[in-house]
């Protein structure tokens, strides 16, 4: 059933659901849309009402090839919305789920146009703060580029700043995906641009591998992992291109290249990565570790589940006719930040 969104917009067909919200496909007076309609409860807060209005010049300044830019944003009575360019595509979680990993040609073809985009967002002063593969979409009406990869865009810019006010979570909290979560993040240090950095290395990594480097178990012991574990080396990938992606995996910030350096770097490799087949490398098992934190340390209103492997779906793509279904990996995550003798204790 169509319904209006505020006086421009009017939804006609959810596209899929996540943590925040309901994404919708829509029309504007400029024509299709996609409506990310905020939850109630999240509507209904003032203080987040109030920031959402202050990100509204640095959000609809954000245009970029590889951002897929919001047009509006939407305050009206009970409804929170962000109204965002319609990307006839998929999903790069969609993708990693039905093909296990990528060539590394297309891996870094993506990660390369999604650094792009956080290049340009940086430049603006905003961090994106939930990078994974379920916030890039692939533009399938976009030109094929090196490996066959179709134009990569990044969105959901915003929302996890959003959710993250000082009234929703606390000082021993934090916000976020744990398996792209960057370590100064699970020290609860305030996020910078080299978070988005970390994440984006992460996502390259598990796009390689068909896991991610620190994930698995429970998110207690992922967080602690990110904070006290080396990445594990990937067997079959030119070493110029493992010595990048442990730079921006390093546990300090200030040692993790720019998203401009990031980008440049990658599209240099493109050449020699031409024509090789992805990798052949096994998963580790996820084993649920003896001093993982309990279960309840997670917010009631985001249960963390630890019976189920530890391969997830994620958003689904913005196109007509998609079917909606819920994301089971975990998004803007509310966990207890683990102290520093938990951290020492590894996993």
């Amino acid at each position: 059933m169509a319904r209006k969104i505020g006086s421009r917009y009017t939804a006609h067909q959810i596209l899929g659901r996540g943590s925040a919200g309901t994404v919708w496909l829509g029309e504007g007076p400029d024509g299709p849309v996609a409506i990310k309609l905020l939850r109630e409860d999240l509507a209904s807060d003032q203080e987040l009402v109030s920031r959402f209005v202050q990100e509204r010049t640095a959000l609809l300044g954000l245009d970029h090839p590889h951002v897929v830019s919001v047009r509006d944003l939407v305050v009206d009575g009970n409804d929170l919305a962000l109204v965002m360019d319609l990307v006839r595509g998929t999903d790069l979680r969609t993708r990693l789920d039905r093909e296990r990993r990528l060539a590394p040609e297309a891996a870094v073809a993506v990660v390369a146009d999604v650094a792009d985009g956080l290049a340009a967002a940086h430049a603006a002063g905003v961090v994106h703060r939930d990078v994974k593969p379920e916030n890039v979409l692939l533009d399938m009406q976009g030109p094929l580029g090196p490996g066959g990869s179709h134009p990569a865009l990044l969105t959901d810019f915003g929302v996890a700043k959003l959710i993250d006010t000082p009234r929703r979570t606390r000082a021993t909290k934090i916000i976020g995906t744990p398996d792209y979560l960057a370590p100064e993040i699970v020290e609860g240090l305030p996020p910078r641009a080299a978070v988005d950095i970390y994440a984006l290395a992460t996502v390259l990594y598990e796009l390689l591998a068909g896991f991610t480097p620190f994930g698995g178990g429970h998110p207690g012991a992922v967080l602690r992992r990110h904070v006290t574990e080396t990445v594990v080396p990937l067997p079959g990938i030119p070493d110029e291109l493992w010595q990048l992606l442990v730079q921006c995996l390093a546990k300090a910030p200030a040692s993790r290249l720019r998203a401009s350096e990031l980008s440049v770097r990658l599209r240099e490799l493109l050449p020699m990565l031409a024509g090789m087949a992805p990798l052949d490398v096994d998963e580790p098992d996820a084993e649920q570790p003896e001093d993982a934190p309990d279960a309840s340390a997670a917010s009631p209103a985001a249960p963390v589940s630890t019976a189920e492997p530890v391969r997830r779906r994620g958003a689904v793509p913005l196109v007509p006719g998609a079917k909606p279904a819920d994301s089971n990996r975990d998004t803007h995550t509310s966990m207890r930040v683990p102290a520093p003798d938990e951290l020492a204790g590894g996993a």
